[in-house]
């Protein structure tokens, strides 16, 4: 496959995550959130099986592979899943939408801590950009303190757990094919979400039924398109063009996220937000590295055209 064709499938991936966003927003409206949290990755996880089923990728697990699903599933699909969904029943689409903008930014932040990555002064600049951005959007309309709803709060721990459980799927990504790893912390989490939602959330079945073919459409969109098949696409997409590369793509997510809110639920998108999108964008590009990722392969043509 083409580079072109890859980094099309990429920005289709972006569009179907941004507009999840929106699509969450508006599950979580009519679901109790755990609950339905809980069956719509079940049902991304089941989709994902099905497919490396069909292409004779299933297998157990070693011991120590269990460890990283476990824990990587305790952080991608628990506590991220569980504080977006409760998150955006407590705070509007596009905060949501801008503050998971971070991901990028917080793993590369985590990465110095835990992997022992290089923090140059560029990447300083632009964790400060990231996190002025947040503040911007946080704080928009407010004098303090009042501007932070529990929601925007949420949110963010939503984004820095899916950012702590990418160093966990680095490392066991090593001896396990990322689809498949993706496919079994699906199915953990959804687990343990749905055991959790029977404590939090006692009706949480009730509240799922008599409701419109359209609500339902939504929900299997976002657990089939933008779960399922959008991870499994970023994943392999990873594997063919590199980390930095497809990391640049996520810098879209804000933007479709942005579109999806004003576009389907009428929110109004407010100059702040717009100010903190920019922030977070320039934060995310020059923080995660993509900038001197970029700034060393140009150099690099550059001199192999130079000495050819």
């Amino acid at each position: 496959m083409k580079k072109q064709q890859i980094y099309f499938i990429l920005f289709l991936i972006m569009v179907a995550w941004g507009f999840n966003v929106t699509a969450t927003k508006v599950l979580v409206e009519n679901f109790m959130p755990v609950t339905m949290t809980a069956l719509r990755i079940f049902v991304s996880g089941l989709t994902v099986f099905i497919f490396l089923f069909s292409i004779k990728k299933v297998r157990m697990l070693t011991k120590k592979e269990f460890i990283y699903v476990f824990i990587g599933g305790l952080l991608n699909v628990v506590a991220h899943q569980y504080f977006l969904s409760t998150g955006l029943a407590q705070t509007s689409a596009a905060n949501g939408g801008l503050i998971l903008g971070l991901g990028p930014l917080l793993t590369a932040i985590l990465a110095v801590i835990f992997l022992g990555s290089s923090l140059t002064s560029i990447r300083i600049i632009g964790i400060v950009l990231g996190l002025a951005g947040v503040s911007f959007i946080v704080f928009q309309g407010s004098g303090g303190n009042a501007g932070v709803s529990a929601g925007d709060i949420f949110i963010f721990i939503s984004i820095l757990a899916q950012a702590a459980s990418f160093i966990l799927i680095k490392k066991g990504s090593e001896s396990l094919d990322p689809r498949l790893m993706t496919g079994y912390m699906l199915v953990i989490g959804a687990a343990i979400l749905f055991i959790i939602s029977l404590f939090v959330e006692p009706k949480g079945l009730a509240s799922m039924a008599n409701h419109s073919i359209n609500l339902w459409a939504i929900f299997f969109a976002s657990a089939i398109i933008a779960t399922a098949m959008g991870q499994m696409g970023y994943n392999s997409a990873i594997g063919k063009v590199g980390a930095a590369e497809a990391s640049m793509f996520l810098n879209l997510n804000p933007f479709f996220a942005l579109v999806g809110a004003a576009f389907f639920l009428g929110e109004k998108i407010t100059v702040t937000q717009v100010l903190g999108f920019i922030l977070i964008l320039f934060g995310v590009v020059l923080g995660s590295g993509a900038y001197e990722e970029m700034y060393r392969k140009i150099k690099r043509n550059k001199n192999m055209t130079v000495a050819k």
